[in-house]
């Protein structure tokens, strides 16, 4: 089973890149963030014709989260975190598909920090941090995939001493997402891949992607009920660079039916 999340930054406006990828790649479950667009323009029909099942939360302008299933209807569970009934954001929506349970995320940037958007993305991180645990005590396997604007470790940064103080990689943030992977959530790409430099996501500007100065932002996190079932890891990186692309890179894993004894495999990039 092949999961992939991917930041398309204007599903409608990169509509044709998405298509070529899903056309090209076929994962089974996609994550997708930052659609913005009202659920009224999100491309069902499009989407449908490539051959998946969609669920979405959108919002006009910004955000908004959907899940695409290959072959099926994803089982929508939850659409929005609890925890802040005045949160209007379209940030996350949850669905079962074959036998997993998926949520879709996509934390707020915090921008400028601090002040009233970093408060957000900490407040919107505790919720997380408090559906994440209820998740886990459930025991069933679930996969939390999408953009959660953070740089866990150095590695994940490019130069990081330019990044100190920003809400992408403040200490408070990287301590939020420690948080969750004590509670037994398992990083996916750093488990396969502890020492490479794995990038998702290079900025429009000074030629990030031909410097391959980029960011890891894009995560998938495991519970411990389907951790043992991690085969492979990477990013398609050649996306990025491709006509019109968005600025984020598609990442994903791969599950095996049954627990492994143990995992292998290099990163690919395609």
């Amino acid at each position: 089973m092949r999961i992939a999340t991917f930041n398309v930054n204007g599903v409608n406006g990169r509509l044709a890149v998405l298509l070529r990828w899903l056309e090209e790649t076929t994962p089974d479950v996609v994550c997708l963030q930052e659609l913005k667009a009202p659920d009224g323009k999100f491309p069902a029909t499009a989407i449908e014709k490539a051959g998946y099942g969609a669920i979405w939360h959108g919002q006009r302008s910004w955000n908004g989260v959907a899940i695409l299933a290959r072959g099926t209807q994803p089982l929508e569970t939850r659409r929005g975190l609890p925890g802040e009934d005045a949160d209007e954001q379209s940030r996350y929506i949850e669905a079962a598909v074959r036998g997993v349970l998926i949520g879709c995320l996509y934390l707020p940037n915090g921008n400028p920090a601090p002040g009233p958007k970093f408060d957000y993305k900490l407040r919107w991180f505790q919720r997380l941090a408090n559906h994440a645990k209820m998740l886990i005590e459930t025991g069933a396997p679930v996969v939390l995939a999408g953009d959660y604007n953070v740089m866990p470790t150095e590695l994940d940064v490019y130069k990081p001493e330019r990044w100190e103080g920003d809400a992408l990689f403040r200490p408070e943030v990287r301590a939020a997402f420690a948080g969750l992977l004590d509670q037994g959530w398992l990083d996916a790409l750093r488990a396969l891949h502890p020492d490479a430099v794995i990038y998702t996501f290079w900025d429009y500007l000074r030629n990030a992607y031909g410097r391959n100065a980029g960011l890891r932002l894009d995560h998938f996190l495991l519970s411990p009920a389907i951790a043992p079932r991690l085969a492979a890891a990477g990013v398609d990186r050649d996306m990025r660079g491709w006509e019109k692309a968005s600025d984020h890179a598609p990442t994903w894993i791969e599950l095996a039916d049954t627990p492994l004894k143990r995992r292998r495999r290099p990163v690919k990039e395609s």
